[in-house]
């Protein structure tokens, strides 16, 4: 799709094979993965689990209870209602939605702000906040985005920068904090070249950019990926759309 800070802290098609696929094995996570996880409140989020694989990236994002979290433009809130759970009551999440992106998703702004409204998410508030100036109130432990970073860059955010964004993801993290990023494969060798038309960015300009801004890249996870998606078709083909081949980097703030 298509930070004044104002914080408002109110109280897809898949193949036949993946269908067959195991759950997730929440067993050989923390424990404190696995109860959010498993947490009864979530329970209409459960047929998504397999397919996002929810536990391993909950538990490669390193998500601790105590914690404070940044989940950056978190759609439906299918990511903030788990680190909810994991970072618990004396942890906090932040939903930050650019106001730029968020005049296109209006529906999925008030859905944050409506979950906030429940008390059993009350660690959660709801961030707006200009596109071209990302901050948080407080230094957090990790900014986490999943299939949005390609849509900084993109005319209707204002033609963001992507160096100058992460660094303020960057000042906005503890030191020894974490940056991960999610996002839709683009063919190898095409930068941005993509990131309007098929909401796709090549993993390798994302690591040159997110390091150039002081980060270390410190690994990457291949749960999402797909070797049978071509790279060269939008995200939302039917043929492709939601599994498409997607990459898992972690970056890390020197502490």
């Amino acid at each position: 799709m298509r930070p004044t800070i104002l914080a408002v802290l109110v109280a897809l098609a898949l193949p036949a094979a993946a269908a067959l696929a195991e759950p997730a094995d929440t067993t050989a996570m923390p424990s404190y993965v696995a109860a959010a996880v498993n947490d009864p409140a979530r329970k209409d989020d459960t047929v998504n689990d397999d397919r996002r694989k929810i536990a391993d990236i909950m538990a490669f994002a390193e998500v601790k209870p105590g914690q404070a979290v940044v989940d950056l433009i978190p759609g439906s809130g299918y990511f903030t209602r788990v680190f909810s759970a994991i970072v618990g009551p004396k942890g906090r999440v932040y939903a930050v939605w650019p106001n730029e992106y968020g005049a296109e998703a209006k529906s999925e702004v008030q859905a944050s702000k409506a979950l906030v409204a429940n008390p059993h998410y009350a660690n959660v508030g709801v961030l707006m906040v200009p596109s071209k100036e990302f901050r948080t109130p407080e230094k957090v432990d990790l900014v986490f985005t999943s299939q949005n970073y390609h849509d900084y860059p993109d005319k209707f955010m204002g033609n963001v920068d992507p160096v100058v964004f992460d660094k303020q993801v960057f000042d906005a993290l503890k030191p020894g904090g974490l940056f991960v990023v999610i996002d839709h494969v683009a063919e190898a060798g095409s930068g941005m070249r993509d990131t309007d038309t098929l909401h796709r960015i090549d993993p390798a300009i994302v690591r040159k950019q997110v390091e150039s801004a002081g980060f270390v890249f410190d690994g990457e996870s291949d749960v999402l990926r797909n070797p049978a998606d071509p790279h060269d078709i939008k995200v939302f083909d039917k043929s492709i759309r939601g599994h498409t081949d997607q990459f898992v980097y972690r970056f890390r703030k020197p502490g």
